[in-house]
């Protein structure tokens, strides 16, 4: 943690090409001192696309950046993490004020101007987070920025594994489960294992928003091999949750 920390500490004095591999460094490392064991799967990623990914735990996005660093579109609330809303500040969070309108065109247009800059930009359309045994409704909205940009959409999955091979219930971050009692479940687990699969890059030619996020939640549900749920989440706009 102290060498993600005093990585950080460069961000200011790096340039773009820099600050991706630290923030790639970082992330790793500290995916590692969890004891969590990253396999990825790469094949179909393609830099200047938005990454759609499901979301199971505060851990998705450090896994990502480990593999694939991206700027992340989260709520302006997550900035008050314990070390955490710290760390995502200083890695390229685009921050969005929930309930304005013309700060929410800002942000999209933000979107964009990464992606055009050959970036990758990450959401989580589900909107919450599930126990990682199913998938939830993706909301579409954030989808649009790419689309709009000419930009393709990269599906990617994310499960964790256990030691006997079975799925982990160890990282899951939903329901009544709070941060500490998180990272101590994750802790406690020998030999954590999380994979990470892209799968074939989708629009922007033709499809609509919402065509798009249903043949991105088709791809990672066969890609992680989860079955689909129909209930929407309560919180919209493929943000990380807050921590509780």
């Amino acid at each position: 943690m102290c060498g993600a920390v005093a990585t950080l500490l460069l961000f200011p004095f790096c340039g773009d090409p820099a600050r991706l591999r630290l923030k790639r460094d970082w992330s790793a490392a500290l995916v590692d001192a969890f004891g969590v064991r990253v396999e990825a799967n790469t094949r179909h990623a393609m830099p200047g696309c938005l990454i759609v990914a499901n979301h199971i735990s505060w851990l998705d996005i450090f896994v990502i950046n480990a593999v694939l660093p991206s700027a992340f579109v989260a709520k302006d609330d997550i900035r008050a993490w314990p070390l955490f809303g710290w760390l995502a500040a200083k890695s390229d969070t685009i921050f969005l004020r929930r309930g304005s309108r013309g700060h929410a065109r800002l942000i999209n247009a933000a979107i964009a101007d990464i992606l055009d800059a050959g970036k990758y930009v990450a959401v989580f359309p589900e909107g919450t987070t599930t126990d990682g045994r199913s998938l939830l409704h993706f909301h579409a909205a954030l989808i649009q920025p790419a689309l709009a940009a000419g930009r393709p959409v990269l599906p990617v999955a994310l499960s964790y594994w256990a030691a006997d091979g079975e799925r982990s219930l160890a990282p899951r971050y939903d329901g009544d489960i709070s941060l500490g009692a998180c990272i101590s479940a994750i802790l406690h687990e020998r030999q954590l294992v999380v994979r990470l699969s892209t799968t074939p890059l989708l629009g922007p030619s033709g499809e609509d928003r919402k065509q798009v996020a249903l043949a991105a939640r088709q791809a990672i549900a066969s890609a992680a091999g989860l079955p689909l749920v129909s209930m929407e989440p309560e919180t919209p706009l493929g943000l990380p949750v807050e921590p509780r």
